[in-house]
């Protein structure tokens, strides 16, 4: 077979063929001298980005609402953990504070009590526009942030009145949560464990004295001749009760001690003591209210106050010292039957407490409703340590009383 060069016309096309938008040929010299047509480069994502939109301000009306809600939050919480201001309504705590100071409670010492009863419009305690200003179906178990140091002796404290069933405020008995008891301030004079015993209007505490506050109050007894009464002006010293006997008039006025020894002074006046309720004198209205013990005010006790996880002895004959803890305080069932003591239906010999208690009394000891009338304070009914005095208003004249302000609590 005869060896043919191959015909390479049939692989190149006519320009007709090829159109104007086909490639020139490989082949074609011209191919090596033209260049694409310089471009600018394109930055895809400069036109493709929207425009940002200029950051709206606030207006000032909103910046002051959320101040507003900041500042209304932190002083829940402020008054809720760290401290809270309390008023002194009544002279029991005379002459350490007087009715119209206003105290600033220490939450933080004790450890602050969280709220048992949430569900509360802020800043109300137990009614608001003569209504009940807190909900109770749903209430909280007892607890409190941890503190940095413990309650004692000599302490001022503010808590709730655990006994308010049992001697009611305004007149009527009433069930009010934990939390919303009326406040009651007094100073601590027994920890828990210690025995508490009063002979004559002294304390002592687990046998040894302990010494009344220096400013506290108590009721004498002045003697005075008839005759030379009109030379004496008790009233600059507060309410006084005067009686007459035969030549002898006595004046019945609450005095701190110094100034009573500073009366005794008085060639006017025969004698000054301190008016005292005598030993083995029943006063029914004192705690336990038991006529056997024949307690009073002045002339109490031993008592021992409860300590979490001491246990005790039952029986009918010391019960009611500690039927109200049982009962009231560590809501338990107690019955007696004969002379065994039945809690919650199984027959008990000893008891052990759950929690903390304290024995507290007012510095005007003679004008004070406290431990000596209701018994003890439970551990979750405090509120905190009274430290200051931010402010004193005397209402009957009207007027502040500027060397009391910011005054330490002693």
């Amino acid at each position: 077979m005869e060896n043919r060069p191959p015909d390479h016309s049939e692989e190149f096309l006519t320009p007709e063929e090829l159109g104007e938008n086909n490639f020139v040929s490989a082949d074609d010299p011209s191919a090596d001298y033209e260049l694409p047509e310089k471009q600018e480069p394109v930055t895809p994502a400069a036109e493709e980005t929207p425009e940002e939109p200029a950051k709206k301000k606030k207006s000032h009306v909103r910046e002051w609402i959320e101040a507003v809600v900041v500042a209304f939050f932190g002083v829940i919480i402020l008054k809720a953990i760290v401290f809270e201001p309390f008023a002194i309504p009544s002279d029991s705590m005379s002459g350490t504070l007087m009715a119209g100071d206003y105290v600033v409670v220490n939450k933080l010492r004790f450890g602050a009590r969280m709220p048992i009863t949430p569900l509360t419009i802020p800043f109300t305690h137990q009614t608001i526009f003569g209504a009940q200003s807190y909900s109770d179906i749903w209430q909280l178990p007892y607890m409190r942030i941890p503190g940095y140091a413990e309650i004692e002796r000599n302490d001022v404290i503010v808590f709730n009145f655990p006994a308010e069933d049992e001697f009611p405020m305004d007149g009527r008995p009433n069930e009010y949560p934990t939390d919303h008891k009326t406040h009651f301030i007094k100073r601590c004079i027994a920890i828990p464990g210690d025995s508490i015993t009063i002979k004559d209007k002294v304390v002592y505490i687990n046998g040894e004295e302990l010494a009344a506050p220096a400013k506290s109050v108590f009721n004498f007894v002045i003697k005075a001749d008839t005759s030379k009464k009109d030379s004496l002006d008790f009233k600059k010293y507060g309410m006084v009760r005067e009686s007459q006997q035969g030549k002898y008039a006595y004046y019945t006025i609450t005095l701190r001690q110094s100034t009573a020894d500073s009366l005794k002074l008085n060639p006017n006046i025969i004698s000054v003591e301190p008016e005292l309720s005598p030993s083995g004198s029943y006063d029914e209205t004192v705690f336990p209210h038991e006529e056997k013990l024949s307690w009073n005010l002045d002339n109490f006790g031993p008592l021992v106050v409860p300590k979490e996880g001491m246990t005790i002895t039952l029986h009918p004959d010391s019960l009611s010292l500690w039927e109200r803890i049982i009962v009231n305080y560590e809501h338990n069932e107690l019955s007696l039957k004969g002379d065994s003591v039945y809690i919650n239906g199984k027959y008990a010999r000893t008891y052990t407490f759950q929690m903390n208690y304290y024995f507290v009394m007012g510095d005007n000891r003679h004008f004070s409703m406290d431990s000596r009338y209701w018994g003890f304070v439970p551990e979750d009914h405090i509120v905190g340590v009274a430290t200051t005095i931010l402010f004193s208003y005397d209402r009957n004249a009207g007027s502040v009383r500027w060397d009391r302000l910011f005054e330490g609590i002693e």
